[in-house]
């Protein structure tokens, strides 16, 4: 049985795994909304950047609801397991699904019986670029002597990614290409243990987000090399990017709020206005801030309408690299 095999077998299991996990949402129907405590599904591990997301958008909109908003981590399958829980979902609008770039990119490679068509999506918050991360006492300081250096080593490099078809597999994968290296890509179960994994010295670098290294970052654990973005940011303007190096390389992630097709539009409605103004208050935008994500806000016309375009440009990126049919 081939790798490929193995892991579409594993989220087929894991998707029965998010079924069960579900069961327990579907009690009672009320006309008031919200009857009770919402539940925010976050499809990766605890302390990455989708995680930390979903916690701060949770605490910014509770007081605006009137009722808990509790994170709930539903992991496995890059993403897979999580959106599914969403989906699976009693659709009366408790249960909200943190939705990720992996929306666009499992599809292709035929390992969800879903897509972006069958979410609602609500509204779009945060867009990061992928950030090539190493230790700090690693020997380069450039994104061109790290270039050097991996090639050096002639495969015997190591990037930690956030599981197999993920934002940042894909990310250090087009890094590999545009670079002309070879490189081990490992997989985890999300941006935050792939971390830890570096901090260990158990791989050579990742490719994640700004915000999931920030805290390590500032404490001297680890350096960031160049930013995946078109621009430096504004958040790290003494980091460069990577196309100052000569890689004409742009990629990263987006996060938003879905849920199922199948809640009603009034709930909906009630939904993306409350979640807005969550997203826009002043305690959200400092703990951005703090935590290192890039807001970009989007209706849920325009987070459709880009999610939609995007759907096309990575499925045939995704089969231009041979890791999609």
């Amino acid at each position: 049985m081939s790798n490929a095999d193995r892991f579409s077998m594993g989220i087929v299991a894991a998707l029965l795994v998010a079924l069960g996990w579900m069961r327990w949402t579907r009690d009672g129907t009320s006309s008031e909304f919200p009857q009770r405590g919402l539940t925010l599904i976050c499809p990766y591990s605890p302390g990455g950047g989708t995680d930390l997301f979903c916690r701060g958008l949770a605490r910014a909109a509770e007081p605006l609801f009137g009722r808990s908003v509790t994170v709930a981590n539903v992991t496995g399958g890059g993403g897979a397991v999580g959106f599914a829980a969403g989906l699976l979902a009693r659709p009366d609008g408790h249960t909200l699904t943190a939705v990720t770039f992996e929306l666009v990119s499992l599809p292709p490679q035929g390992l969800v019986p879903f897509t972006y068509e069958d979410f609602e999506l609500l509204l779009r918050v945060n867009m990061d670029p992928s950030a090539v991360t190493v230790r700090a006492d690693f020997p380069a300081n450039t994104l061109e002597e790290f270039i050097r250096v991996v090639r050096e080593r002639d495969g015997r490099f190591s990037i930690g990614t956030s599981g197999p078809a993920s934002v940042w597999h894909l990310a250090a994968a087009l890094l590999a290409q545009a670079a002309g290296f070879e490189a081990r890509l490992v997989p985890y179960g999300g941006a935050a243990p792939a971390v830890t994994a570096l901090v260990g010295g158990h791989i050579d670098a990742v490719t994640v987000g700004p915000g999931e290294v920030m805290p390590q970052v500032k404490s001297g654990q680890l350096k960031i090399l160049a930013m995946m973005s078109d621009k430096r940011l504004d958040a790290w303007p003494a980091i460069p990017t990577c196309r100052e190096a000569g890689l004409d390389v742009v990629f990263g992630t987006w996060r938003g709020i879905a849920v199922g097709r199948k809640v009603p539009a009034a709930v909906r409605e009630t939904l993306s206005e409350t979640l807005v103004r969550a997203a826009r208050s002043p305690e959200f935008v400092a703990f951005a801030e703090n935590a290192g994500l890039n807001l970009a806000f989007a209706d849920g016309k325009e987070f459709k309408a880009a999610v939609a375009a995007q759907a096309v440009e990575v499925g045939a990126m995704m089969r231009r690299m041979g890791v999609a049919p």
